[in-house]
């Protein structure tokens, strides 16, 4: 909402709507500074920024964490007009907003969670030419009601946020996403900037085709994230694993669990809670007031955990997230990058870590072969999970196999898990063959359905129950695969199927052979495989931790002073702490400790309107005593 544009917006020291933060002349890289607080611009911010501004249509492709909000944010600035900026997002625009007017940026939004008169006073500062920019869902535009309101207002460029949304093959397909080709059309002159943090070149192809900008400038940022730390072990006790992450890497951080069904989430979020964890479900099942209550608890206090299905994280802007754990297998490399890609936004070291076993695959592959489409859907379904399987499953460095799905080479990067600990392989052909052997004599008891099991009971000669029922401890397989125990067979049998040499079929996951399998048993195939190692690298490398990361004996106790002032104020204010000042910028101001005013502006992260809201507090804090009295109501917005 936007209260009364004579007054400003109500938050403290907000600037009011009837003044500009800046001149419409001032450079891109000045905007940056006072507004912003940041010094200079990262990658190909700058090339983007100076395309837009200059009226150019863009797609921008970079990763979560790489920037990509000030790539319309700064043009929406520096161009005559308002940004109208179309995000999925509608439980996030408050946070936006409250983050973009705390740097003194005159920011509003229209969605159904708004009144009339909300409405309404936005929709003036709109046409008035009161907003910096306003956020919109993409369903709005194709209310009529919309389009006649920004045919009013002078629109400095359409920024179509979380693009992949527009792809029938990118994540989390949102239909609303297909109208959004229309605005070149009734908007000719408008620059649009299209952005997303994953997509193939396909899926960026779809992208371009559907939103009519196969003649727009294509931007494509480094997919590498080197603070992030990615790791994958095999399923053991998958939440004694999470516990034990928790406990020697993670005590007290905000994190993420993912887990693939809505039980599996209310579940771990108990178990966390009973062992000591802030611990909040959110899935689509749970109603929207206790969503967004989660949701809002998350962002605004320090150290919880969101345990969630993949209905939770597009658009989450916390910079703090010190983790990102899977419990169960993401369909694919795409989800899996964007979720993963929530940790560590701020830079800092933080930690990807999925736990794997052979029921993810014989699930998924389940669920591929009994979903709904055409055999080109499942076909495709099942090349995105051939991809993550063969992530899981690499013996090379992970990051550099990540990388490449996206196009992009890469080297071994000494942060990932089969760096700091590299996995062996081995020639496992004898061991595919009896495996496969055992498979082809259970299938020809078509009567009966057997699973993994089964399969391991009768390589080690285990006499069970079940064995012994149908007669499978005569099986000349029986028995002949005693050089390994259990959990090595079914590590075999997860290879398997993850290289195809295995299929599964029907409500009790029936294993089949393929026609690969075939080469395997008859034409001399070769089978190498994978051997976890026993115990998951903890330790992280040297060169790859952030320098901000490190702090001082002396700079720590301040640091924890700083983020105790910042809880305070961001209590009081009803904002999320981020919004006060990112970790970064906390931990670049204990370890500096600023004498006065102009020395505090140089920081990386405090810009015009932070120094003047929170500058003397700050250096109060620094001066060993805590500030006397709220935040400064009077701040001035930015002058030109």
């Amino acid at each position: 909402m936007v209260p009364d544009r004579n007054v400003g917006c109500g938050h403290v020291g907000c600037p009011p709507y009837d003044r500009r933060v800046l001149p419409l002349a001032t450079l891109p890289v000045d905007v940056l500074k006072r507004v912003f607080g940041y010094d200079a611009f990262r990658g190909e911010q700058a090339e983007i920024i100076e395309h837009v501004t200059g009226g150019g249509d863009a797609l921008v492709l970079m990763p979560t964490g790489g920037g990509k909000s000030l790539c319309y944010q700064i043009p929406a600035l520096a161009r005559p007009g308002v940004g109208v900026v179309v995000s999925p997002l509608i439980a996030l625009m408050q946070d936006q907003v409250d983050a973009l007017r705390a740097l003194g940026v005159r920011a509003g939004f229209l969605n159904s969670t708004q009144g009339p008169e909300e409405r309404r006073e936005v929709e003036a500062a709109f046409v008035e030419g009161e907003l910096d920019l306003l956020y919109l869902a993409p369903e709005r535009l194709r209310v009529e009601s919309t389009l006649r309101l920004l045919d009013r207002g002078s629109i400095a460029l359409f920024a179509i946020d979380e693009a992949h949304c527009v792809a029938q093959w990118g994540h989390d397909f949102r239909p609303d996403y297909l109208a959004l080709s229309e605005l070149h059309e009734r908007w000719p002159d408008v620059p649009r900037i299209a952005l997303t943090a994953t997509a193939t070149a396909a899926t960026r192809a779809e992208i371009a085709t559907r939103l009519d900008l196969t003649e727009a400038r294509h931007f494509v940022a480094s997919f590498d994230r080197p603070n992030i730390q990615y790791r994958i072990v095999a399923k053991n006790e998958p939440r004694r694993q999470l516990i034990e992450l928790l406990k020697n890497e993670h005590a007290g951080d905000a994190g993420i669990v993912y887990c693939l069904s809505r039980a599996s989430v209310e579940k771990t979020a108990e178990f966390l809670v009973g062992q000591g964890y802030t611990a909040l479900p959110y899935h689509a099942g749970l109603d929207a007031r206790t969503r967004s209550e989660n949701q809002s608890r998350f962002l605004r206090e320090d150290g919880v955990i969101m345990v969630a299905t993949i209905a939770f994280g597009m658009g989450i802007d916390k910079p703090d997230v010190r983790f990102v754990a899977h419990l169960d297998l993401p369909k694919s490399v795409e989800g899996y990058y964007q979720e993963t890609g929530r940790a560590g936004r701020d830079g800092l070291p933080s930690t990807a870590w999925l736990a794997y076993g052979l029921a993810d695959v014989v699930q998924q592959r389940k669920m591929i072969n009994d979903s709904e489409g055409d055999l080109a859907h499942r076909r495709r379904l099942s090349q995105h999970l051939d991809a993550m399987l063969a992530l899981c499953e690499t013996v090379e460095c992970r990051r550099s196999q990540l990388l490449a799905y996206f196009g992009q080479p890469g080297e071994a990067c000494g942060n990932c898990d089969t760096c700091l600990t590299p996995p062996e392989t081995w020639d496992g052909t004898v061991a595919a063959q009896k495996v496969l052997s055992t498979v082809y004599r259970l299938d020809r008891e078509r009567r009966q359905r057997f699973g993994a099991g089964q399969i391991v009971d009768i390589l080690i000669g285990r006499r069970t129950p079940k064995v012994e029922q149908f007669n499978h401890d005569q099986l000349s397989v029986f028995g002949v695969g005693a050089e390994l125990g259990e959990p090595e067979w079914r590590t075999v049998v997860r290879q398997l199927l993850a290289q195809g040499l295995l299929a599964v079929e029907g409500t009790y996951q029936t294993f089949l052979l393929t026609e690969a399998s075939r080469e395997v048993l008859y034409e001399n195939r070769t089978v190498s495989l994978r051997r976890d190692p026993p115990r998951q690298a903890k330790q992280r490398s040297r060169s790859a931790r952030a320098p901000q990361a490190e702090l001082s004996e002396e700079a720590a106790p301040l640091f924890e002073r700083l983020r105790a002032w910042r809880a305070s104020v961001a209590k009081e204010q009803g904002l999320p702490a981020y919004v006060i000042f990112h970790d970064a910028t906390l931990r670049e101001i204990a370890s500096r400790e600023p004498a006065d005013l102009t020395e505090l502006g140089t920081i990386s992260g405090v810009g015009e309107n932070k120094l003047a809201k929170y500058g003397d507090q700050v250096l109060e804090v620094l001066g060993g005593s805590a500030p006397a009295q709220s935040p400064d109501d009077t701040a001035l917005p930015l002058d030109p």
